[in-house]
């Protein structure tokens, strides 16, 4: 990369993800942008080996007064706490600019790291909104800076992403007590695989059944709810000031039962919700689809995109799904039911939904289903049928 003439002068986003970017084209990069910072407003190095001495550099491009980054992205640069210091400290020098620090994936950061970036977060004059730290090795103990930043200043940042993480029950209390702050404005929050249980899920939705009017996407997927936790969140789902429109709950142990908990939520106030996305519960089964289909039926449902992976589905389930979008076609447009393998070719009866003129689908998922090559035939000619549809079909 140092060898080539690197253009940004009128890019307002550069994006460089898995180039094999080392501190040597960082240096070239770097003095580029010192050179003429003004303009770029999104820079994607993600996927590089940047490290922390590739940080420092881009950390003295976001110090200089005219840098207007907004969007900084680097998950996966094999950042450590040493890299974390140079960033925060240009941010803390600087922080009026960036609304969006993507940094996930850097395994080393850990606690230390968040603390750092806490600092910054208290600053009254911090404008980010979006934070990303999947996969950051952070424990209690940075969720406790975290949060005690987010107390002190919560005005400002509106999405918070801390999935894989070890924050477990004692990390989702001190989060939800940040929820409970009336100034809170967090509306996306990922807690995918944080080890959370029914003890976490109490405070949670504890929080949000406080201060329910802002929180838009909530995603507890790979913790272990199980059916009294989603009970827990379709206590939510009912209050009529809930505002959640996505809802990801996949691989929750779910079974029939939390499954009826979470359907009677949403036919008592179903005007909100319009993702759901429930895959990898294997003890759904066909039971808990017909329920779901009872919800779709529902002329006030507003649900777009359903996922439906994994749930052990077959043609009981499959004739459910197909009876209510027949009776009520116009709102779903996304439908993801592959890994179904018993669904077979009673897959196929959705080719009568497919072939309705008010049918809004945009992608049927049936892959891995054991649809046969007659089926996807079938399926194939429904959606030729109906020129008014421009469906992706996936089998």
């Amino acid at each position: 990369m140092s060898d080539q003439t690197i253009n940004v002068e009128q890019a307002h986003s550069f994006r460089l993800c898995r180039c094999n970017i080392t501190d040597e084209g960082c240096v070239a990069l770097t003095l580029a942008l010192q050179s003429i910072p003004s303009h770029l407003k999104h820079l994607n190095l993600s996927d590089n080996n940047l490290r922390d001495l590739g940080l420092k550099l881009i950390s003295d491009v976001l110090k200089n007064p005219d840098c207007k980054l907004k969007i900084l992205e680097l998950c996966r640069c094999n950042i450590t706490d040493e890299g974390c210091v140079a960033l925060t400290s240009a941010l803390e020098s600087n922080p009026s600019h960036v609304t969006h620090l993507h940094l996930s994936n850097n395994y080393k950061l850990r606690d230390l790291g968040v603390k750092l970036i806490s600092d910054v977060l208290k600053n009254p004059d911090c404008k980010l909104k979006i934070l990303k730290l999947c996969r950051c090795n952070i424990t209690d103990e940075g969720c406790v800076a975290l949060t005690s930043a987010l107390e002190s200043n919560s005005s400002h940042l509106g999405d918070l992403d801390l999935s894989f993480n070890k924050l477990r029950d004692s990390g989702v209390k001190l989060i939800s007590d940040v929820l409970k702050n009336p100034d809170c404005k967090l509306k996306i929050l990922e807690l995918c695989r944080c080890n959370i249980t029914d003890e976490g899920c109490v405070a949670l939705t504890s929080a949000l059944q406080s201060n329910p009017s802002h929180l838009t996407h909530l995603n507890l997927s790979d913790n272990n709810l199980r059916d009294s936790g989603v009970k827990l969140i379709s206590d939510v789902l009912k209050n009529p000031q809930c505002k959640l429109k996505i809802l990801e709950l996949c691989n929750c142990d779910i079974t029939n039962k939390g499954c009826a908990d979470l359907t009677s939520a949403l036919r008592s106030n179903p005007s909100h919700l319009t993702h759901l996305h429930l895959s990898n519960n294997y003890k759904l089964r066909d039971s808990g689809v017909k329920l779901i289909s009872d919800v779709l039926k529902n002329p006030d449902c507003k649900l777009k995109i359903l996922k439906l992976c994994w749930c052990n589905i077959t043609d009981e389930g499959c004739d459910a799904l197909t009876s209510a979008l027949r009776s009520n076609p116009s709102h779903l447009t996304h439908l993801n039911l592959s890994n179904n393998y018993n669904l077979r070719d009673s897959g196929v009866k959705l080719s009568d939904v497919l072939k309705n003129p008010d049918c809004k689908l945009k992608l049927l998922d049936l892959r891995d289903c054991g649809i046969t090559a007659n089926g996807c035939a079938v399926l194939k000619s429904a959606l030729r049928s109906n020129p008014s549809n421009q469906a992706q079909l996936k089998i």
